[in-house]
């Protein structure tokens, strides 16, 4: 399904915007009928996406050799409601989505880099790097629940 970064990259992107749309509809639903769950459920779930596009930027970026201003941009095109989808649309357009999954390492490569063996191997694997990125992915959610919402609780 995800042969390549650009797929995995805009299925993330957009799954980032349609969170953003449970989240903001929890958030009006709140507002009108007082039901609370309502963020709860849609916050949860955008939350739990923003982080796997985080995850996924930064597997996106090391595989793709990404310099730090197009990384970062990605990351904070995910804290503006739908900005993640302007901006896979601009890196696919400058090029940075191309090209597919570096399985072998390129030790001779100009920009190789100390981490191309690892990931090689990794990518090479993809059901146990999904793995270890859903188990870092749940682990720092499961952290971040217990540290409570954005802006602390309501008492």
């Amino acid at each position: 399904m995800f042969r390549n970064p650009l797929t995995l990259f805009r299925t993330l992107a957009i799954a980032e915007a349609i969170s953003w749309t449970l989240l903001i509809a929890g958030l009006i639903v709140r507002a009108t009928t007082g039901w609370a769950p309502a963020v709860t459920i849609g916050g949860g779930i955008h939350g739990f996406v923003f982080l796997s596009f985080g995850a996924t930027v930064i597997l996106v970026a090391l595989n793709n050799r990404w310099k730090v201003g197009p990384t970062i941009t990605a990351l904070v095109s995910a804290i503006v409601p739908y900005a993640t989808i302007p901006a896979e649309l601009w890196l696919h357009r400058r090029g940075l989505l191309a090209g597919t999954w570096r399985t072998e390492p390129e030790p001779s490569a100009a920009d190789a880099r100390w981490y191309d063996r690892p990931l090689a191997w990794f990518l090479a694997r993809p059901w146990v790097l999904f793995g270890l990125i859903a188990v870092l992915v749940v682990a720092l959610f499961a952290v971040l629940l217990l540290v409570g919402p954005p802006g602390g609780s309501e008492s």
